[in-house]
């Protein structure tokens, strides 16, 4: 029985881990069960898998564009403290429980396909290396209270299925809202953000335009192109953030925020340098947002074979970015103001949390933000236009700061290694389970399995009586404007499931469309 570890660390890091290569899977099965010709089906598939590398790619020039500013941001404010890094925390737990995250994450997929194909939640998460994420972090907690291999492995298997297919149930009302229609979702652990954004747009937001309305003076319209205003705003964060630190700090430590090998040599080229990393991170967004185009043309056409054969009704659930061409400018708000948030957050752990309860200080790492704070910013405005945005996204910095302090309580020996998970799901998820762990023996794993069905009943709940009905959080808003919504009467995906007369919302101007039914 050992070659069955191999077989599947094998499964885990080199394929289910690996969203492109899950996509491109699921896409290739979605076209054979359509009965697509051979070459239709090998170019969907690839097709889809670029398009989640291009993804990718974006995410990476994201992270180096914004790795010199967070160095200028520590070394101005002189904060020291936990960065929550996904990556980072689950690499450093990996070389310890790697075969159990493995087997845990095959069990918790199977479970979600299960769930998915006999319960009214039929979503399919497809975020990859989320999965992952959310295996280590159930291995490390439950491993952490004691709990024996077999126990981690079946209850966290059982858990991360029920998360799989649940959480992407609770936040479907506001990406029905986002997307204008029911053929994806939301797959991605910052989903406690995302709702709390949508909720509170719609109590700030009732009659705020969008934000992808703003009016801008006739020498300023070349800002309505996202990527230019996207850049021109990193450009006039970077260049302010180089200059306190300049002078804060000076040359030779400035000069060094861009990595020992990339120092630079004087005044000008450290301010010019500034603003490539600017420019680079408006050219990140955009390969992000072609990325999702691209994907959605496979995808979503693909799942029409799969609903048909293995989950009917089966609604794809993908990761944040797939709701950033929706409302692009919302993107760059939310970042904005989830940074904020996270940095007033950061203040109050210093000043009351940390001497009153212990809680470590928790830095805003800006990747997290970015992509979930991006993310929040846009189900704040589908909800509350401008003003959701902004309260939205920043909630969401509050979220992803205060919720890492309270997970270290959990994580044992792995709450000194100055990082962790940094999305705001992990966080709430993990305390819960982390703390009914501690109790220790059956008595535990009773209730931790009591706390996943819970779980469970209230997304079947919210589907049935909230999703399936139609239910509209931003309808309200759309009456107090004066607006209307564009109907259609065809759902691309959805069509297994009855759930009634319903309408749509038409997607903004460059939103992807899924293509019609074939």
């Amino acid at each position: 029985m050992d070659w069955l570890v191999p077989l599947a660390k094998f499964l885990v890091n080199e394929i289910l881990s690996q969203p492109a290569y899950l996509i491109g899977i699921i896409t290739a099965v979605g076209l054979i069960a359509l009965r697509k010709s051979t070459g239709q089906v090998v170019g969907g598939a690839i097709k889809a898998t670029l398009g989640f590398l291009l993804i990718g790619a974006g995410a990476s020039l994201v992270v180096s564009s914004l790795a010199p500013l967070g160095e200028m941001i520590q070394g101005s404010t002189g904060a020291h403290g936990v960065i929550p890094t996904n990556e980072a925390i689950v690499g450093i737990a990996q070389a310890r429980f790697g075969a159990r995250v493995a087997w845990l994450m095959i069990v918790g997929f199977a479970v979600s396909l299960l769930l998915a194909r006999f319960t009214p939640l039929r979503y399919v998460f497809l975020t990859g290396h989320h999965m992952l994420f959310m295996a280590t972090l159930l291995t490390m907690v439950l491993a952490t209270a004691g709990q024996g291999s077999v126990a981690v492995v079946l209850v966290g298997g059982i858990l991360l299925g029920i998360l799989l297919v649940a959480l992407p149930a609770f936040a479907h009302p506001w990406t029905k809202r986002v997307t204008g229609s029911n053929s994806v979702a939301i797959g991605h652990f910052g989903t406690a953000g995302y709702i709390t954004a949508g909720a509170a747009g719609q109590l700030v937001g009732r009659r705020s335009r969008s934000t992808e309305e703003m009016n801008l003076p006739e020498g300023l319209r070349f800002l309505r192109d996202s990527m230019v205003a996207t850049a021109l705003s990193m450009v006039l964060i970077y260049l302010i953030m180089a200059v306190v630190l300049l002078v804060k700090a000076g040359q030779d430590v400035a000069f060094r925020a861009f990595g020992d090998g990339a120092a630079a040599t004087d005044v000008g080229n450290y301010l010019m340098k500034s603003v490539m990393q600017g420019l680079q991170f408006g050219i990140a967004v955009a390969v992000i947002l072609f990325g999702v185009r691209t994907i959605l043309g496979e995808l979503v056409p693909a799942f029409q074979g799969i609903a048909g054969r293995l989950v009917p009704g089966a609604v794809p659930s993908l990761d944040a970015p797939i709701v950033f061409p929706y409302a692009q400018n919302a993107v760059l708000i939310g970042f904005l103001s989830s940074f904020t948030g996270g940095l007033i957050s950061l203040g109050l752990l210093a000043w009351i949390f940390h001497p009153a309860f212990g809680l470590a200080l928790v830095l805003p790492g800006l990747v997290p933000h970015f992509f979930t704070g991006g993310a929040a910013g846009v189900y704040g405005n589908a909800t509350g236009g401008r003003r959701g945005a902004v309260v939205g996204a920043f909630l969401n910095g509050v979220l992803i700061t205060f919720l890492p302090a309270l997970l270290l309580k959990v994580l044992g020996a792995f709450g000194k290694e100055n990082t962790t998970f940094g999305d705001a799901d992990f966080g709430w998820f993990g305390s819960v389970v982390g703390n009914v762990a501690k109790i220790g023996g059956a008595g535990a794993i009773a209730l931790i399995l009591l706390v996943g069905l819970v779980l469970l009943a209230g997304a079947i709940v919210v589907q049935k009586r909230v999703v399936d009905t139609g239910w509209d959080p931003g309808a309200r808003r759309d009456a107090a404007l004066g607006t209307h919504a564009r109907v259609t009467t065809e759902d691309p995906v959805d069509t297994a499931v009855p759930t009634g007369p319903r309408t749509r919302i038409a997607p903004p101007a460059g939103a992807p469309h899924p293509p019609p039914r074939p």
